[in-house]
């Protein structure tokens, strides 16, 4: 889903700083500028050390839009790169700065902090904070745009309603995994049928994150054992997956296999399963590679007459 960003880059509006804050803000921007490079080019420990350097120059020139920035710059790395416990930290401390500016608790920016605590508590297995986590995303998304509704134009855009809806989704999305991966699939497929709707009314059927919606729903569906059903999604999000080249379209195909073997329909899947492997192995992406090979094993033993 595509969303707004939690933090505004400094620089961005404002009054106009005098000669000294200029070039202190100008240096702040070139060091986020490069550590954004850095973290695109695969080089977290040279990011970390210039985001260090920046976040001194913004506390040292009071800068507080750029100190937010800098914070959820140095969270969402330390998230990336699996450093949990200090994640939670700076994800905290983006949030307080952005709280004692005056920010609302149901502003966008503070729903998608919030959002990544309840991904970090999940991972961590804190289930109570996690669960908590995502209901508040939620509800509070859910109450804002009922109230948002009917505001006209000029009051609130409509790029700014779409932003709230696709915020939602994705919380929907994170949820429904969480649910899923806890091994209640019922209620993970109703936050996947929500968070579809949300897709497909935005983004459009043809979307990549709406394919991939579409295959995750069909694997909550057969989860249950509500295999027609997951077919059919399935099968559409694999054909729509072919029509505008997706990226995972070798995880979609790997899904519709996983389901016609639990049809029985063995012939068909093993089809499907070696078509998932030759563009698996096209992404060189070997984690999935394994998993194809496993499935396809498991089907080897499946089809084998008895004897």
């Amino acid at each position: 889903f595509s969303r707004p960003a939690a933090a505004e880059e400094p620089g961005a509006g404002g009054a106009a700083p005098d000669a000294e804050e200029d070039e202190a803000e100008a240096e702040i921007i070139r060091l986020l500028k490069r550590a954004k490079l850095s973290i695109m080019k695969d080089e977290p420990e040279e990011a970390e050390l210039i985001l260090h350097e920046a976040l001194r120059l913004a506390i040292q020139s009071d800068n507080k839009k750029a100190i937010i920035y800098t914070y959820d710059l140095m969270a969402n790395l330390a998230f990336i790169r699996g450093q949990l416990e200090n994640a939670e930290k700076l994800f905290k401390a983006t949030m307080s700065y952005l709280l004692g500016g005056g920010m609302q608790q149901e502003d966008n920016a503070i729903i998608e902090i919030s959002l990544k605590l309840a991904s970090i508590y999940a991972a961590q297995n804190r289930q109570e904070f996690a669960l908590a986590g995502y209901e508040f995303c939620i509800s509070t998304l859910e109450e804002k745009i009922e109230r948002e509704k009917e505001l006209a134009e000029d009051i609130l855009s409509v790029e700014e309603k779409a932003n709230t809806r696709l915020l939602l989704g994705m919380c929907l999305d994170a949820y429904a995994r969480y649910l899923l991966s806890s091994k209640q699939p019922s209620q993970a497929q109703r936050m996947y049928e929500k968070a579809l709707h949300i897709s497909e009314e935005i983004l459009g059927e043809r979307h990549p994150q709406t394919i991939v919606l579409m295959s995750d729903l069909a694997t909550t569906l057969d989860a249950q054992g509500h295999f027609d059903e997951a077919c059919a999604y399935v099968q559409r999000a694999s054909d729509l997956a072919r029509q505008v080249g997706h990226p995972e379209l070798h995880m979609v195909l790997s899904n519709l296999a996983a389901v016609l073997m639990h049809r029985e329909r063995y012939a068909q899947a093993k089809e499907i399963y070696q078509e998932a492997l030759k563009q698996a192995k096209l992404k060189r992406d070997e984690v999935s590679i394994q998993h194809i090979r496993k499935e396809l094993a498991e089907l080897s033993r499946k089809s084998r007459p008895l004897t």
